[in-house]
């Protein structure tokens, strides 16, 4: 029964104090004679215990509440009339009632929170892969940040993904926050998960992507709400030597190359999904030229926009250039824990790093002629 499942870590110490102290302040009324009648404050027990504690834990305090009540009603107030020691006692037993319906209710509560909760992290978990993701040979780390508390996803997206026309990877971000930027990013998404096997240019996977938008927007207009864009950066991988990428108006991205950190704006200039008809002007992809060992380094401007105490833009290239050495689930750790440390844990809009490289599996199959439709997108996405 749900009501009866204990609260971790809540009610292991705060239910026996309650009951060491109704039982210390009934030994001491007991001492003071009938004068000074301290348990009678004691009713504030059994409540906390019914915020704090499981269910059996507040009946036991609740029962000893009302056994010390029902002792100092009887026994420590002799002076009082007959009909007075009853409501006393009548008033104990309202409260002792009370605080076991106010704790059957919490847990409750908390049951179908749980309940809900599991729901939404699952739906939430089938919208955004956790990371590290996997494609092929392609290992991308990470993190990601909402900046919506208790939310696992926001306005960023990214995926990666296998297709018949190589290797192909996106990172976006919802212009906006709340429920309407996670529908927008939802429909971008989708999209390009199913335009990415079946569109054989990075040209038509964003076409694709940006209708979906279109489309999502004229919903969101009839309802009264407010139409998105999206920025995004696709990265497409075709062979050995075949690579290319196309921006949507997004943020650059880093390549690590033999410990140097470069700035990349290959295929900039492109405007960002859903402001496309505005011009009318066809994307462009751009040709780049891999290299063994890269990695790259994809961001939104949650993290380039991050701000520190005294106003300062996280310095996301200069921390990169300091951890060069470290692996790519250790520097995913490593810039997450220093990231939080320089907003003070404050962010103002969801921030999201994928670190991609090949995977150390990937260089056996480039020895033993791979696929062509297996490398890296870290190789690729070098100019």
């Amino acid at each position: 029964m749900t009501t009866l499942r204990r609260s971790p870590g809540r009610d292991r110490r705060v239910a026996p104090l309650l009951i060491v102290a109704t039982l210390a302040i009934t030994l001491a009324d007991a001492g003071t004679g009938p004068q000074l009648h301290f348990a009678m404050f004691m009713g504030i027990a059994p409540l906390i215990a019914a915020l704090r504690c499981s269910y059996r834990w507040t009946a036991a305090v609740a029962c000893v509440y009302a056994l010390c009540q029902v002792y100092v009603h009887l026994r420590l107030v002799p002076d009082w009339a007959l009909a007075s020691k009853v409501v006393g006692v009548f008033g104990t037993v309202l409260v002792a009632v009370f605080a076991l319906v106010l704790c059957r209710t919490r847990l409750d509560r908390e049951a179908l929170h749980a309940r809900t909760r599991m729901v939404a992290d699952a739906v939430q978990r089938e919208m955004l892969r956790e990371l590290p993701l996997t494609a092929g040979p392609l290992e991308a780390y990470g993190f990601y940040v909402s900046a919506q508390e208790g939310a696992r996803v926001g306005g960023d997206i990214y995926e990666a993904v296998q297709t018949p026309h190589g290797l192909r990877l996106v990172i976006g971000d919802v212009q906006g926050k709340g429920m309407p930027a996670i529908g927008a990013g939802h429909e971008v998404l989708a999209s390009f998960r199913e335009a990415a096997h079946y569109k054989d240019t990075l040209e038509a996977v964003a076409e694709r992507m940006e209708q979906a938008l279109a489309r999502y927007n004229v919903r969101s207009a009839e309802r009264g709400g407010q139409e998105r864009f999206v920025t995004a950066l696709l990265l497409e991988v075709r062979g050995e030597d075949r690579a290319r990428v196309l921006s949507c108006g997004h943020i650059p991205y880093y390549l690590v190359r033999d410990g140097q950190v470069t700035e990349r704006s290959d295929g900039e200039g492109g405007l960002p999904l859903g402001l496309g008809p505005l011009t009318g002007e066809r994307r462009q992809s751009v040709a780049v030229e891999p290299v063994a060992d890269d990695w790259i380094v994809l961001c939104t401007d949650g993290v380039t926009e991050a701000r520190g105490a005294d106003g300062a833009f996280y310095p996301l290239a200069d921390r990169l250039a300091r951890w060069t050495h470290l692996e790519p689930a250790e520097l995913a750790d490593t810039l997450r824990a220093d990231l939080e440390r320089f907003t003070g844990g404050e962010l103002k809009d969801d921030a999201t790093v994928l670190i991609v490289r090949r995977g150390p599996h990937a260089a056996g199959e480039r020895a033993g002629e791979a696929p062509a439709d297996q490398l890296s997108i870290a190789r690729a996405a070098a100019a």
